[in-house]
């Protein structure tokens, strides 16, 4: 079967800032750490929440995320499990 991850990004005052004055290089860090109060999350912190889920397999995860080693640091700290909105969808 199939799984969706995904990167979800709020457009929110501090993005359209850190757009505006072209820092780019530090919106994934506010995705990090917005995932709580916006409900942002990364592509890694999609990844581990479908592991921890027993979704995907860490093989599947770490084959999957374009940053493996970061992943594979949330997973060894648990970082991912109470993430917002980590239900699966049920039918």
């Amino acid at each position: 079967g199939r799984v969706m991850c995904m990167e979800i990004l709020v457009p929110n005052a501090a993005i359209r800032n850190l757009i505006r004055e072209d820092k780019i290089h530090q919106i994934y860090s506010a995705m990090q750490t917005g995932q709580d109060k916006f409900g942002m999350q990364t592509f890694n912190q999609s990844l581990a929440t479908m592991y921890f889920q027993k979704q995907i397999t860490l093989e599947t995860a770490l084959q999957r995320s374009s940053l493996p080693d970061e992943l594979q640091e949330m997973i060894n700290r648990g970082a991912g499990l109470l993430s917002r909105g980590a239900a699966p969808i049920r039918k």
